[in-house]
């Protein structure tokens, strides 16, 4: 299995890294008899890359992908072939996370700091333990705050020999102008529904006909396609929200749904934190030395690691809600848009085929002008969120324009 092999249709980003893996792999072949050389500054590799794309485009399996493909070792690849075989050390201690020589990071957090950042780019400048190169994948660039963004202008500008920094990002706007014109820009689309519904069928075993209707309604984003096969909870869940247009006839009505919406979304937090927080306190626990069992007594002078810990998973459980609380408002979105589609005529298969009725329903009730206001309405609400604005306050006044319409 090639790395590629996860990265659904996105083949033109295939051929322009499989041509950089190819370019990196003989700069490094032609430097083992020439030491201390720069990195190669034209042709298809560079020491920066910028993936962007929609959600679920797959971003972070690219920049995964091309790591292990830049650490591949494999001596069976035809002459002039592309690395990536996936089944060599160099793969596949890339692509799970354990090579030496490639860091990814990642975080549970709103946003990453100044000290995070620093802690990075010192990474960055190690020489590659395995005599190759040294791979940052930071899969939340936008998460970036501006100060750890600076920190990191520095090392991009000035990288160190033989170091490829792959930064993933939704759009160019959500990086520093300073950081992505250092960059080299790889756009990642929205895979087919059909070849998502495939490597779920293929891949993980899904039934084919689920397979195909959860790609349907996730409009091809892999992570919540998976999620959707194969967490009952999280469908429970989303078949609550596509009611929420059926509920909204009056203010009661409206304020109701705004209120399960956002504890729906609190609830999801804390599903995810009970299958994490208890195992993280008991390790960090025993890592402190305290005896196993929540009633020992942790060691004197070890409270402020405890204390720590909470409050970052304090900080993880409020972007957990937050990020349900957003897919929520984009199956919102995505009911309305199969609701125009239509009111315009539109022959297109829907998104939402198992609401068809209620579809139907709102579609007759309104007009297309009416279904662009409520459309606006929901992109606001997910903009007040950005603005750290109230959730309960921005989802009830979303609520209130989906009724006045």
């Amino acid at each position: 299995m090639a790395v590629w092999d996860d990265l659904v249709g996105q083949d033109r980003v295939t051929e322009q890294l499989s041509a950089a893996a190819r370019d990196a792999d003989a700069f490094v072949t032609a430097a083992a008899s020439a030491p201390g050389e720069a990195p190669p500054s034209g042709g298809s590799m560079t020491h920066a890359w910028l993936f962007t794309g929609p959600p679920g485009s797959g971003r972070a399996t690219a920049a995964r992908a091309f790591a292990a493909a830049l650490q591949c070792v494999s001596s069976d690849r035809a002459v002039g072939g592309a690395p990536g075989c996936g089944f060599c050390e160099g793969c596949h201690t890339a692509l799970v996370g354990t090579h030496a020589d490639v860091e990814f990071v990642r975080t549970d957090q709103l946003s990453i700091g100044v000290k995070e950042t620093r802690d990075l780019v010192r990474r960055a400048q190690l020489s590659p333990a395995g005599g190759r190169w040294q791979v940052i994948v930071l899969e939340d660039a936008d998460r970036l705050t501006e100060g750890a963004g600076n920190v990191l202008l520095k090392a991009v500008e000035e990288p160190a020999p033989r170091t490829v920094w792959l930064l993933c990002a939704p759009s160019l706007e959500d990086v520093l102008p300073t950081i992505r014109s250092r960059c080299r820009l790889l756009t990642l689309r929205t895979p087919p529904v059909a070849a998502v519904a495939d490597i779920l069928a293929r891949r993980d075993g899904i039934e084919p006909e689920l397979a195909a209707r959860v790609a349907r309604a996730t409009q091809g984003h892999i992570g919540r396609a998976r999620r959707l096969a194969t967490d009952e909870r999280a469908r429970a869940r989303r078949a609550a929200v596509l009611k929420l247009p059926l509920r909204v006839d009056d203010v009661g009505g409206c304020l109701k749904a705004a209120q399960e919406l956002i504890d729906a979304a609190a609830e999801d937090a804390k599903q995810v934190a009970e299958e994490v927080d208890a195992k993280e306190t008991e390790e960090l626990r025993a890592a402190l030395g305290a005896a196993a069992g929540t009633g020992s007594r942790l060691p004197r002078g070890t409270a402020g690691a405890m204390k720590e810990l909470q409050d970052r998973q304090k900080r993880r459980g409020t972007r957990t809600q937050r990020d349900s609380l957003d897919l929520a408002l984009v199956d919102l979105t995505g009911f309305y848009r199969d609701v125009l589609a239509m009111q315009l005529g539109s022959r297109a298969e829907v998104a939402n085929a198992d609401m068809q009725d209620a579809l139907e329903r709102v579609a007759r009730a309104s007009g297309p002008e009416r279904t662009l206001r409520r459309i606006e309405a929901i992109i606001d609400c997910r903009r007040a969120l950005d603005r750290n604005v109230a959730p309960l306050l921005a989802v009830e006044a979303m609520t209130m324009a989906l009724r006045a319409g």
